[in-house]
């Protein structure tokens, strides 16, 4: 499996204006050949090829007083640069088609010189890894990398990276299994012997709630960064539009989103380890997240990130041996009773679900335990495999709302 792995670095002054550069020229780059692609179009002749493209646009053009600045970058940025926009027209080509997953992407835009965030790539060849730890780069010199992790194997690629906020990463391409020997991890069981499965209902009050009422509390990370970020922004909307404070005041309002996204990237990797290591079966809802970011909860979704949480988990089941059930959204495990099977209407204010077959829960629980019903049967009908029937609930429980519910423990 082929993952990222990626590291601050620290470039000196003379490093940094020779990266800056190095992106200027990349953008230029791919801008010629965005519109050498839309030349052959409105022409009607057929898109020229990377390598036509590299001899036009790198090989001659460096001859030429116009773009005679672009010798003094490397010539590996510049190759990528196309490559990057033959992937683009690849992927919308492909997408028009109904061949690429995901939602439908448009055509290949122009790069601007604005853009916060700044990138250049480069393969085998641009770039080295010394013995002292300084990451070499082609026609930039080593820069200090703050390596906070061991690099699984030789990376195939590095992406260099430059913040809205003015920091630099470095991001590895690496094979996390280069000798095949895989990085399973051992089965996990639970008290009866059997394997250990973990039903998850994402929301809102609280993360996510499980089959056994143990919650994960949401630490709403861009609610409690409001006040700063409101204070920064007012700041700078008070600033004279190409001012020096005005850059001053982005980059401060940029730091503080900076700092809210790594924040929430830190907690979600921390969550989703917890939950792959300690369970062999994860059962969660295919969650429309787009869908729900159209709704008046639209901020608390995004500030969620369960979309984040959801790709998370994916790879890291994957790639430590675990089984990952995704149920279908439409699949009313807030409605269902998990007891009797009995549908009804459950508003949202409404936080306990109350059956006329006597079943009292916490609403998100209930909803857990439907996802656990149907994710077993979704792996029934996936493989064929005998599996073990679905828990009922017991009736007269209930969960956050303080009603008796026997001797289970919510935990936070």
């Amino acid at each position: 499996m082929q993952l990222r792995y990626r590291y601050r670095l620290y470039p000196t002054e003379q490093q940094r204006q020779a990266l800056a550069q190095a992106f200027g020229n990349a953008r230029v780059v791919y801008n010629d050949a965005v519109r050498a692609r839309q030349d052959a179009y409105q022409a009607g002749e057929k898109f020229p090829t990377g390598t036509q493209l590299q001899k036009q646009l790198i090989t001659n053009a460096k001859r030429t007083d116009e773009r005679g600045w672009l010798a003094e970058c490397s010539n590996i940025v510049l190759q990528q640069a196309i490559r990057d926009a033959d992937a683009a027209y690849t992927n919308f080509f492909n997408s028009m088609k109904g061949k690429r997953a995901g939602r439908r992407m448009g055509a290949p835009r122009f790069k601007s010189k604005r853009d916060q965030r700044q990138v250049i790539r480069l393969h085998t060849g641009g770039f080295r890894i010394r013995e002292n730890g300084r990451l070499n780069l082609a026609k930039v010199g080593d820069v200090r990398v703050a390596w906070s992790r061991d690099l699984p194997s030789a990376p195939t690629s590095v992406t260099i990276i430059k913040t809205a906020c003015g920091r630099y990463f470095a991001s590895f391409v690496v094979e996390t299994d280069p000798d095949g020997h895989g990085e399973h991890l051992d089965p996990v069981v639970d008290d009866t012997g059997e394997e250990a499965e973990l039903a998850l209902d994402l929301g809102l009050n609280a993360f996510a709630t499980d089959q056994h009422g143990h919650t994960i509390t949401n630490p709403r990370v861009l609610r409690r960064a409001e006040r700063r970020l409101k204070k920064a922004q007012r700041a700078l909307s008070r600033k004279q539009r190409g001012s020096t404070n005005r850059a001053k005041a982005g980059a401060r309002v940029a730091r503080l989103h900076a700092k809210v996204a790594d924040t929430r990237a830190d907690w979600l990797h921390k969550v989703t380890t917890d939950v792959v290591r300690e369970n062999q079966t994860i059962y969660v809802e295919d969650l429309s997240v787009k869908g729900l970011s159209r709704t008046r909860m639209a901020k608390s979704v995004h500030d969620a990130s369960w979309g984040r949480f959801l790709a998370l988990l994916e790879y890291k089941a994957a790639r430590y041996g675990r089984t990952l059930v995704r149920i279908d959204r439409f699949h009313p495990s807030t409605k269902l009773c998990s007891s009797c099977g009995a549908v009804q209407d459950m508003p949202l204010s409404e936080r306990v679900y109350r059956c006329p077959c006597g079943l009292v829960l916490d609403r998100d629980r209930n909803a857990a335990l439907n996802i656990l019903a149907a994710g077993r049967v979704e792996r029934l009908n996936a493989c064929g495999a005998d599996i073990r029937p679905a828990t009922r609930a017991v009736g007269v429980e209930a969960g956050s709302s303080g009603i008796p519910r026997g001797n289970t423990a919510s935990a936070a």
